[in-house]
């Protein structure tokens, strides 16, 4: 543990000084923010809590994106090689970037929730207890969903390429971006597959208050089963030399890393409540009498 914060303080001085990292984590976010607010909120503050929880979504996912960017950037510019040299294991390297991502996404959360409070006139702090779980999680998970993508890669060009195409799915299909009781209904029951849906819902459900605690339980169960396999997985893959190359079949424990949701996937789809839960909340946010849910399938 004491390498793991060794580490971990080494890079958080490395990035708050790095311009590109200072937009890109609160920036970016922030403008998704205000845009979304003007989109979706309509100046009502009940829509204006549904879109905090999609932002927060936004700025917890985006760990998934820097950290496989980072640790393959450090790999090929040969800084993992003079870590090695130190007594440290693939373990506390890979924990203190998830740490780092975490800490210096606190700020940012912090920052989206006074102002949607104070500009955009939101009534209510959600559930500050659950926010912080799902936060929490969720950044660890997103982490070492990064983690796996870069070490199974051997070349930025290719770290990149597989990170537009799980992040467009990502953002797309959890509900992040447009909301998912307005999708078709055979893409909400893909989306119940993702790990990114659990986050995404898990939090629009704590900024309204509208989830009970075993929701956000659910929700987080799913988030941390998925941070386990996630980290063991990309600890066991993890390459130190930019000379060590992978196999491309060793890309296929990119989707090992999925079978926690699949499981949780199929759960929902057969037996679980979760999308007439989304749609009943939806409808609420907009301040209409909730429909008649999709009905899953026997």
């Amino acid at each position: 543990m004491r390498h793991t914060w060794t580490l971990a303080k080494i890079r958080m001085r490395l990035a708050v000084r790095n311009r590109m990292f200072i937009f890109f984590s609160l920036g970016f976010p922030l403008g998704f923010l205000v845009f979304f607010a003007l989109l979706f909120g309509k100046g009502q503050p009940g829509m204006i809590a549904y879109v905090l929880g999609s932002v927060l979504t936004l700025t917890v996912m985006g760990s998934f994106w820097g950290l496989s960017v980072q640790l393959v950037t450090f790999r090929e510019q040969g800084i993992l090689r003079r870590f090695h040299l130190a007594p440290v294991g693939a373990g506390a390297m890979l924990a203190s970037g998830i740490l780092t991502n975490y800490i210096l996404a606190l700020p940012t959360v912090a920052v989206e929730i006074l102002i949607c409070r104070s500009v955009f006139h939101m009534h209510t702090w959600g559930n500050p207890w659950a926010i912080l779980l799902l936060v929490s999680v969720g950044s660890a998970t997103f982490s070492a969903f990064g983690l796996i993508v870069a070490s199974v890669t051997n070349t930025m060009q290719e770290t990149q390429i597989i990170n537009q195409i799980i992040w467009m799915g990502f953002l797309f299909l959890s509900g992040a971006t447009v909301p998912l009781a307005v999708l078709p209904l055979w893409l909400q029951r893909v989306s119940l597959f993702l790990p990114a849906t659990y986050l995404a819902t898990g939090l629009e459900a704590a900024t309204t208050r509208t989830a009970t605690v075993a929701e956000i339980s659910t929700d987080a169960a799913a988030l941390i089963v998925g941070f386990l396999v996630a980290f063991e997985i990309s600890r066991q893959l993890f390459r130190w030399e930019p000379e060590a190359k992978v196999p491309g079949r060793a890309k296929l424990w990119v989707l090992a890393a999925m079978i926690p949701f699949l499981v949780f996937g199929v759960w929902q789809n057969v037996w679980g409540s979760r999308l007439a839960q989304i749609h009943a909340k939806y409808r609420m946010m907009e301040g209409r009498a909730a429909p008649a849910p999709p009905a899953p399938p026997h």
